[in-house]
């Protein structure tokens, strides 16, 4: 496929469109939290909050980068761990998610060429219990999609079942598609569209499994998880970033992380109130210890308890509710985006 580049109008229509956003997200709720300073970190397309190593976020780069798992400390924005996943050689890294088992699923989901590759991976490892650099041993998942290839960028294990959802992101629109019950090291794990999705860089699940939130470039959304379907409730406010391709909750529930690819990127926090809060979160203070990450201390035991969310294998159904004002002219910044991203990628290539 010929790569997209931008001509000197489009460009100049990108910064117009990037300008005229930045007013309406300095108004909005998110502030920064860190800044990423690791020199090898500079296409972090994926972010999980761990529940053992509270205040730590892992990430990872993505096609230009190796089998690296990066533990980032969210009070210094330095690399405390660098995990090497043994005998994996990655094709195009671009998520990351922490289950229920405490492990971590890393998605090797992304095709830059629009869907050329019948194939994609994950790969799950138990999170360390210390924080240094090791390699680790992996467990290995081949992925195929119901419907074809496709491109993807988000993958999300739901914190009640375990069961792993991508969502996709091809030029055409998204969809959400849902993996097996338990997936399987022996043959192929075929995962079924269940719903429509926008263009999508990266989800999560709250800890408690009662919400999922999916953003794109320059949008979020915030959907209940009922039935094993979501149901949107809201948009929500997003930063702008240079390529915002991450996004987590942190370990109570309370706020969202949005991470970004580029040199020395940052990392924003984006809390959360009323009903955009999980269903385990009170709307009262914990009073816990506030870190530049999210609250720190107890916020592991919110996951999994009592949460009415489902995740039943009947699933189904599309995503109602309105999108962003303006989405049109952010999706069209989203393309021209992502023509100058392969743009750079084909002439490394």
């Amino acid at each position: 496929m010929r790569a997209y580049i931008p001509t000197a109008a489009a460009c100049a229509a990108l910064a117009l469109a990037w300008g005229g956003l930045v007013p309406a997200a300095a108004d909005s709720g998110p502030s920064t939290a860190f800044t990423i300073t690791d020199p090898r970190i500079t296409e972090s397309s994926g972010l999980a909050a761990s529940r053992v190593h509270l205040g730590i976020y892992w990430t990872h780069n993505d096609s230009s980068d190796g089998p690296y798992v990066y533990a980032v400390d969210s009070a210094t924005g330095k690399t405390v761990a660098r995990v090497t996943m043994r005998g994996i050689h990655p094709r195009d890294v671009e998520a990351i998610s922490l289950g229920p088992d405490g492990d971590l699923y890393v998605g090797d989901i992304g095709d830059n060429l629009g869907g050329a590759w019948s194939e994609v991976w994950i790969y799950r490892f138990h999170e360390p219990a210390k924080l240094r650099d090791q390699t680790v041993d992996v467990t290995r998942y081949t992925v195929r999609y119901d419907a074809g290839p496709r491109n993807a960028e988000a993958l999300m294990v739901q914190p009640q079942t375990g069961r792993v959802y991508i969502a996709s992101k091809n030029e055409d629109g998204g969809g959400l598609y849902r993996g097996p019950a338990k997936l399987s090291t022996q043959g192929v794990n075929v995962f079924r569209r269940i719903a429509d999705v926008p263009w999508v860089t990266d989800g999560a699940f709250s800890p408690d499994g009662s919400r999922l939130v999916l953003r794109g470039y320059f949008w979020a959304a915030e959907y209940r998880w009922s039935g094993g379907a979501p149901h949107k409730l809201t948009d929500l406010d997003v930063p702008m970033q240079p390529q915002g391709e991450g996004v987590t909750f942190t370990p109570d529930g309370r706020t969202l992380m949005y991470g970004s690819e580029g040199r020395n990127s940052q990392v924003w926090r984006a809390p959360l109130s009323g009903s955009e809060l999980p269903d385990n979160v009170s709307a009262a203070s914990s009073g816990a210890e506030k870190g530049a990450g999210g609250t720190r201390g107890g916020a592991a035991g919110q996951a999994g308890k009592g949460t009415a969310a489902q995740d039943s294998p009947s699933g189904g159904g599309g995503i109602g509710g309105d999108r962003t004002v303006g989405f049109g002219v952010l999706a069209l910044v989203g393309v021209l985006g992502l023509g100058l991203r392969r743009a750079m990628r084909r002439r490394r290539a």
